[in-house]
């Protein structure tokens, strides 16, 4: 393609900027999808489409989101339904080329997303775990009714993995009228067949009521574009928004847009992105610069990742119209060095940008010059902080530096900085693309868009989702998340990762946004979210989170360099059984001093899972200093373990489980276990499925 110039992006239609085939297969190939094993996929995939010499392109994308289905394929063929398979491997690969592109077929149970079609398809889902013989007898039965209407052969009946609905019985979505049903019986049938198939009616007493709980804004390339082709994001409105910038010619009114659509930092302060702007424009200066903060170090956060791996483009635009706003030509990506896929994609998203005219000198064929280099982190959590990721840039150890002056006054060697996180620069283009006042009307009154949450932990369906601000955790955890494995009861959220607070039961009706989240003691952070189940401890989780933080810090400062080795000793006294009440006082003292005193973000913010916990569960703290009790059993040496011979099924299973052989005995004299020689590892009793191992 030749060098582009904002004419060309302004006023010509998609299919002359990049074609798109009607047909293809899309292997999800993110770093998600390689470790499930999404490169043996495609190469099977590649080679049976050689091998057979059938005529449909093979390509790859990021993330879509549904990490608990790697790998993820999405094929789309002229007359089916356009779909997702999950947990896809050789033999399903293999399937997919035989049925589903050879014989027009539906591959059952491994559809995890689907589109409309022509065509009459009746997917269905047993929501409730375990109930596979009902959904046997349900899709036997739906097979018979369509006999019966003479409709065999002319209505494909599809079961589904996952239809999006969850804990709702027996699910029927019926396509292309897209109309979804919940709660169905076999009684449901002929009324659906006839009202719904054969009419085209909806049933109202069947509708679901449940809408997607998604909106995808920041991700809606994600899964969707070849991040390794520039085409592809030019083809779904890439770069429009830097052209429209451009041809408008007034920095002053981006800035403006951007403060009626109401962005706020994605990286955890929320700051308004419109005033970090303005202060940097505002300063006079030879040299001014944008870093992109891709330094994404939260336990069980992999946002910036997915974007990077997925759509880089979409922050390069970002980048470049920040640089234009506040009078930078140049700008740096500061990665760290585990994302090497998103580093490599990184680059070659620059090289093709460099080749289009949209970095560089001149770009657009206007009078703006600006370009973008890489520098890579080695990890250190402490380099999430603005000051001390401008220091690691330049070369220096990373520590944080006092403010004021703030880098948009001086900040990298000296010069007037603006640092926006991965997130945030990702909305800038479709904000600008679609209008402040479209941004504005998404999210609550202070907390505008949506935010992009990694859900983690114990949750059914780990992975990737962007939700409108203002959604409750409840619906993020339990209809999008399909709830806990095995149906545990909810016991927390942490929401924020080690700077965050850990969220109960009864407050999981509360609004995601910054203000209502800050309420609670928790934050929402750069978008991390753990689900924990009632075997999760509360001490033990504050105790995970304040090592991180301890292990992190840099030492620059007293408070956090000697605050949170003490706070450490005292949740390890506790959880040994070693602490008084007025070691949970002492917690609370030393967290205010950190918080106080600490030079940056790090120090000041350690303390929050301690003070989340203590607040919400001080009950259970209480438990472990007077009782001498963790009835979680995370604190193993107030855990100890016994075999009750009446109960035991004397299956073995708990002896084969011991890693110290503490248990011993036969099948026909039963078993005993040494509490001398235990471990409390917990082994026997996980393994146990007659509840013979009891804990205390």
């Amino acid at each position: 393609m030749k060098r582009l110039t904002k004419e060309d992006l302004l006023n010509a239609k998609k299919d002359e900027l990049a074609e798109e085939s009607k047909e293809w297969i899309n292997v999800g190939y993110s770093t998600c999808g390689i470790a499930a094993g999404a490169q043996e996929v495609l190469d099977v995939l590649r080679d049976e489409i050689k091998k057979r010499n059938i005529n449909i392109p093979i390509k790859t994308s990021g993330c879509v989101g549904k990490c608990y289905a790697e790998p993820l394929v999405e094929v789309c063929v002229d007359g089916m339904p356009r779909v997702f398979y999950g947990k896809v491997n050789k033999n399903v690969a293999i399937q997919i080329i035989d049925e589903h592109i050879g014989q027009k077929k539906l591959i059952n149970d491994h559809i995890y997303e689907s589109d409309t079609i022509a065509k009459k398809v009746v997917f269905v889902q047993d929501t409730d775990t375990g109930k596979k013989k009902r959904l046997r007898d349900f899709c036997s039965a739906f097979t018979d009714s369509l006999k019966k209407f003479d409709l065999e052969g002319k209505v494909e009946i599809v079961r589904v993995a996952d239809s999006g609905v969850y804990n709702r019985g027996i699910v029927v979505r019926i396509f292309p009228d897209d109309f979804l049903y919940s709660g169905v019986s076999n009684d449901d049938i002929d009324r659906i067949i006839e009202d719904s198939i054969v009419g085209s009616k909806k049933i109202d007493s069947l509708i679901c009521g449940l809408k997607s709980k998604q909106l995808r804004i920041v991700l809606r390339n994600c899964g969707i574009i070849d991040p390794e082709q520039i085409k592809d994001y030019i083809a779904h409105d890439g770069y429009r928004a830097l052209a429209m910038v451009l041809e408008w010619d007034d920095p002053e009114k981006v800035i403006e847009e951007i403060r009626r659509g109401g962005l706020r930092g994605r990286g955890g302060a929320g700051f308004p992105t419109a005033v970090k702007w303005g202060f940097a424009r505002n300063e006079k200066a030879d040299q001014k610069y944008i870093i992109c903060n891709a330094d994404e170090g939260d336990p069980g956060a992999y946002m910036d990742r997915s974007f990077l791996e997925g759509d880089p483009h979409s922050v390069i635009e970002g980048m470049i119209i920040g640089g234009y706003v506040v009078g930078a030509s140049k700008g740096y990506f500061y990665v760290r060095a585990e994302y090497p896929l998103a580093i490599e994609r990184i680059h070659k998203a620059i090289k093709q940008a460099r080749a289009l005219g949209l970095l560089g000198e001149n770009i657009l064929g206007t009078s703006l010059n600006f370009d973008i280099e890489i520098r890579l982190g080695a990890g250190a959590f402490v380099c999430g902080e603005e000051t001390a990721l401008i220091a690691s840039v330049e070369g220096e150890r990373g520590y944080p530096r006092p403010r004021p002056p703030y880098p948009s006054v001086k900040g990298l060697w000296g010069k007037p900085t603006v640092i926006n996180n991965v997130e945030t620069l990702a909305n800038v283009a479709i904000l600008i693309y679609k209008g402040g006042d479209w941004f504005s009307k998404i999210g609550t009154e202070t907390s505008k868009g949506t935010k992009v949450f990694s859900l983690t932990g114990k949750v059914k369906n780990s992975g990737l989702l962007e939700v409108p601000m203002g959604t409750t955790i409840e619906e993020i955890v339990s209809d999008i998340g399909g709830g806990l494995i095995d149906n545990k009861n909810i016991k927390a959220i942490q929401t924020g990762g080690p700077s965050g607070g850990v969220i109960p039961t009864e407050l999981h009706n509360t609004p995601v946004g910054y203000e209502s989240l800050q309420k609670l003691g928790s934050i929402m952070g750069s978008g991390g979210m753990i689900a924990m189940s009632e075997d999760d401890c509360m001490v033990d989780i504050a105790k995970f989170f304040l090592q991180f933080c301890v292990d992190e810090s840099c030492g620059e400062c007293a408070p956090c360099r000697l605050g949170g080795p003490q706070m450490l000793k005292i949740l390890e006294k506790i959880s040994e059984g070693k602490a008084s009440l007025e070691d949970l006082d002492k917690l609370r003292q030393t967290s205010m001093v950190m918080q106080n005193a600490s030079l940056c973000g790090l120090g000041q913010t350690a303390p929050n899972p301690v003070l989340s916990t203590l607040k919400y569960f001080e009950e259970e703290y209480k438990m472990h200093v007077i009782e001498k009790k963790c009835l979680a059993g995370k604190c193993k040496e107030l855990v100890s373990y016994a075999i009750s011979i009446k109960e035991c099924a004397r299956c073995g299973l708990c002896m084969r489980e011991c890693p110290v052989d503490a248990i011993t005995g036969s099948k026909k004299e039963g078993f005993v276990l040494d509490d001398e020689k235990c471990i409390r590892c917990g082994r026997c009793f996980e393994a146990c499925k007659f509840g013979s191992v009891v804990r205390y």
